[in-house]
């Protein structure tokens, strides 16, 4: 089992930056690859970012590509997803998952645990 805990969220003018984190307990963390999720109210959660095992490698959904950045500290057991040049349109409760396929994957329902999510609302 892996616990996830996400933190960080909460209310920002159109432009400005967050940064989440999502601590993990339980099993080896450095065997997950990590990843990001959204979901807006009356929509499907979508993927927005992962990384590998290793920090390493990321994958990106367009949307968010040059203004986000995922990265981890193995050593502390932790996900952060820094957010920058926010939009109204990136409003939504955001979730941290582990899976421990790949990286690559950006079906949900191909990660096995889940946060609790942490609301971001971006202001016009």
């Amino acid at each position: 089992q892996v616990q996830l805990v996400e933190s960080g969220g909460g209310l920002v003018q159109a432009g400005g930056s967050l940064r989440l984190s999502c601590v993990a307990s339980g099993r080896s963390f450095r065997n997950y690859a990590m990843g990001w999720f959204r979901q807006a109210p009356g929509k499907e959660r979508e993927f927005v970012a992962a990384i590998s095992w290793s920090g390493g490698p990321t994958n990106y959904a367009d949307s968010v590509k040059g203004r986000f950045t995922i990265s981890r500290d193995n050593a502390k057991n932790t996900v952060y997803l820094q957010m920058n040049s926010l939009k109204p349109e990136d409003t939504a409760v955001y979730y941290c998952a582990a899976n421990r396929i790949s990286f690559r994957v950006v079906d949900a329902s191909r990660y096995e645990y889940w946060g609790q999510g942490t609301q971001v609302t971006v202001s016009s």
